[in-house]
């Protein structure tokens, strides 16, 4: 069972972006240990053909067959690939950013009128200072709740979130990511579809599987820092939540862990980045890997990222589809990995028991089997 302990005391370091970019002594909870830190020398570039969503959507059996072989190849290799023409307008991404700018811009006092409270999700986080006190990512972050209310629009969980905690003056930011996330969720739905049809099971599975997802919407700022090589904007880890959709800014920082050592991915602004995540990797028995990557820093430019977290409805019970364990032919079957599970049991223990890292699911695996049986034998 994973020591629940691994969650720290909260203590009083503040992250103040607007001052510790310009801060050469580095206090000693942002340090990494030597193993982790970054090497001084440029990573190559991890080069993946991206695959044309509108071909695969546009039902062309060529364009199907060539995106469902580069994503099968990526996923149970690395868990990482792009889309293209993906049908999310470059203005609405656009406007995303400059909001997103405008946000970080703001003073450290304004920022934390949405601060994020212990144990939950949602909230400005200032680095995570409030939950670890070694090894603390070098960011602050703006995450909020998306639920994809296809039968009712008038649910705008986002806008209510920005006039909730920042007021009226943020009921435009409130519009333009209301309106950002419901493309991510669009954009999400399709993808699902085309890693139902590289996993070989019904093209409708997954997509029906996240209708009506409960996803979450984060915002992440990576300051300028002047000693990079001492720390990470973001840890080695595996997303515990089924997709990330990620757009970059022009700013290097992303790496995804492949062959043994660490790649760069390049930004391009008419690319999304997605990465598998540990739900997903569940979902499909194993059969596509959990990405696991990070994120690096420089000493100039500050580095933005907006990232669209797909997840099921909270009580949604993730299981693999029959397809992916019982071969009808050889009337053979293949073991479960992962027990089953809900993302919101999931959620709860990378917010409350366990700080996300590349073993999370398998830690997770653990703890759920361990409560299990000490619930059947009392």
């Amino acid at each position: 069972m994973p020591d629940e302990t691994q969650v720290d005391q909260p203590n009083l370091i503040s992250f103040d972006s607007s001052i510790l970019r310009h801060e050469h002594n580095i206090p000693v909870q942002y340090i990494w240990p030597d193993h982790e830190k970054p090497s001084p020398d440029p990573p190559p570039e991890l080069h993946v053909s991206p695959i044309d969503m509108g071909a695969f959507l546009s039902g062309d059996p060529v364009a199907i067959s060539n995106a469902t072989r580069l994503v099968n190849e990526a996923c149970k290799k690395h868990g990482f690939f792009q889309v293209i023409n993906h049908g999310v307008s470059l203005e609405l991404i656009s406007e995303a950013h400059k909001n997103m700018d405008l946000f970080f811009g703001m003073s450290l006092q304004e920022k934390m009128r949405a601060e994020r409270k212990n144990g939950d999700y949602c909230g400005y986080a200032s680095s995570f200072t409030g939950r670890f006190s070694s090894k603390l990512p070098w960011k602050e972050t703006l995450s909020f709740g998306y639920c994809d209310d296809r039968d009712h629009r008038s649910l705008n969980m986002v806008e209510d979130y920005f006039l909730s905690k920042l007021g009226e003056d943020f009921i435009q930011f409130g519009r333009v990511f209301q309106d950002y996330c419901d493309a991510m969720s669009s954009l999400s739905l399709g993808i699902t579809e085309l890693l139902g049809v590289s996993l070989g099971v019904d093209p409708s599975h997954f997509r029906d599987f996240f209708e009506g997802n409960e996803s979450i919407m984060r915002l992440n700022n990576y300051p300028p820092c002047q000693r990079p090589d001492l720390i990470l904007g973001t840890g080695p880890h595996c997303d515990p939540t089924s997709l990330t959709i990620l757009h970059q800014d022009d700013v290097e920082g992303l790496q995804v862990f492949v062959d043994g050592k660490w790649h760069s991915i390049p930004p391009c602004s008419e690319a999304f980045v997605v990465n598998i995540g540990d739900t997903f990797m569940a979902l499909s028995n194993g059969m596509y890997k959990s990405c696991l990557h990070r994120a690096v820093v420089n000493n100039e430019t500050a580095r933005k990222s907006l990232a669209f977290f797909l997840c099921p409805k909270l009580d949604k019970v993730v299981t693999p589809p029959n397809g992916l364990l019982v071969n009808n032919t050889t009337n053979t079957t293949t073991p479960r990995l992962y027990p089953d599970f809900t993302w919101r049991s999931l959620l709860e223990f990378t917010q409350k028991h366990y700080r996300a890292d590349m073993e999370t699911l398998n830690a997770f695996s653990n703890w759920l089997q361990y409560h299990c049986n000490n619930n059947t034998t009392n």
